[in-house]
């Protein structure tokens, strides 16, 4: 009796130690997930704040401690409490706007990725005739597009949208795109990296360009793309006559198609990590600066993984 008494208290005890040791990882990591969730949220408002600053305060000052956050998607970092956060800011005007592109540029663009499957040609003309035909207002289908006839011929049927994108991911609706096209993986880029809808305009911000949104350009080649994109790590461009003799004869061809000017509209993506922890939290958000120092989200994604420099995913 005194051994399955000691027994049945020794198996109580091992259980409650088991319960309290399950408990406390739990709670410890709740308490963590919550710290680096804070963590990303601070940098999601030090890159507001620096936002508002660049409104203030003149580029190319020429003093590192009172240059402003680059809007070209370099990563920032910052150290707050007992962890850190990584922060990219990135001017929408950087980007392809997908409702004013001119084919030539989606063209280019679609060409520069490297599209699964062996008949490229074939899918970039089904990709690119395929969005202007979705965004045009009409219901005659270019050569290898697509218009109502073709989408409600599909198991789910639906219509065109004849008219602008209200989003880039609707772009998955559209002939020919795919998951992989669209966001890609962890080995490349998708076309959501390079296109949106918050721009407004059919030039691009050569200060805010990837070197993939520029490869879109006519006549841009990829020696005039690193040249633009090593220049500007030094200072911002202030008009295309600075960069003339980067860009020689391709400037006239270009000049249509490019600006200076930033825009309004930036996506901030940020990380928050602890100290010596390789797990991070990340958040996604794109704002619009109004006027009085005021700004309003556009979107607010939170968790998300954030594509990394290395190509990786976070």
């Amino acid at each position: 009796m005194v051994l399955w008494v000691l027994t049945i208290l020794m198996v109580i005890v091992f259980s409650f130690s088991y319960l309290v040791r399950t408990e406390t990882f739990s709670s410890r990591a709740f308490k963590e997930g919550w710290e680096i969730k804070f963590l990303a949220e601070a940098g999601i408002e030090r890159a507001i704040m620096e936002l508002f600053y660049r409104k203030q305060t003149p580029p190319n000052l020429g003093e590192e401690e009172l240059e402003s956050w680059r809007i070209d998607g370099t990563e920032q970092v910052g150290t707050l409490g007992g962890g850190y956060y990584r922060v990219r800011l990135v001017d929408e005007s950087g980007k392809i706007d997908l409702n004013l592109a001119p084919e030539v540029i989606l063209r280019n663009l679609i060409n520069s990725l490297n599209l699964p499957g062996e008949d490229k040609d074939l899918l970039v003309n089904t990709l690119v005739d395929s969005i202007l035909d979705w965004r045009d207002p009409d219901d005659f289908h270019r050569l290898q597009g697509a218009e109502s006839d073709y989408y409600q011929s599909l198991p789910h049927p639906y219509k065109a949208k004849n008219g602008n994108f209200d989003t880039v991911e609707e772009l998955i609706l559209v002939k020919g795109v795919t998951p992989e096209i669209l966001y890609g993986n962890d080995q490349k880029p998708g076309l959501v990296d390079f296109l949106t809808v918050q721009a407004k305009t059919n030039k691009i911000n050569l200060n805010a360009a990837s070197k993939s949104v520029l490869m879109g350009l006519p006549g841009m080649t990829p020696e005039i793309a690193e040249a633009v994109v090593a220049y500007r790590q030094d200072k911002e461009i202030q008009s295309l006559q600075e960069i003339s003799g980067l860009l020689g004869e391709a400037q006239a061809q270009l000049a249509p198609y490019v600006t200076v000017a930033a825009g309004n509209t930036f996506t901030i993506e940020s990380r928050g990590y602890k100290e010596n922890s390789q797990a991070g939290y990340g958040i996604q958000a794109k704002i619009t600066l109004e006027g009085n120092n005021r700004y309003r989200y556009l979107s607010y994604k939170n968790p998300v993984i954030i594509k990394t420099e290395k190509g990786t995913s976070e």
